[in-house]
């Protein structure tokens, strides 16, 4: 049973760090490009962070700069850290196991982590 569990998310000044996680169960997972995604209140599900299976990350412009996408493979883990965060960056956060073609195209979700930062 595939199974990709995300941690790591919780309340944060404006300004202040996190360090999401998720683990992946049941998969190859070196094998996968991952990403991060996030879902603001009444927003579309948005692509944050990508990674590839050689390492090649990409960003979108809005956290450019302040959050940084990791894998550990022997870990079967994909970390996004979160630094000087701003109230905008509240979200869930949702990670994602998939690959890419002319665009990274998403596989398998997790359930999600909720990240709050107040201002």
């Amino acid at each position: 049973q595939v199974q990709l569990v995300e941690s790591g998310g919780g309340l944060v000044q404006a300004g202040g760090s996190l360090r999401l996680s998720c683990v992946a169960f049941g998969i190859v997972f070196n094998i996968y490009a991952l990403a991060w995604y996030r879902q603001a209140p009444g927003k579309q599900r948005y692509l944050v962070a990508t990674i590839s299976k050689g390492g090649t990350t990409n960003y979108a412009e809005s956290v450019k700069g302040r959050f940084t996408i990791s894998r550990d493979n022997g870990k079967a883990t994909v970390y996004l850290q979160m630094d000087s965060l701003k109230p905008e960056d509240t979200a869930v956060y949702y990670c994602n196991a998939g690959h890419y073609d002319s665009a990274y195209v998403p596989g398998w979700w997790g359930r999600g982590t909720q990240v709050t930062v107040s201002s």
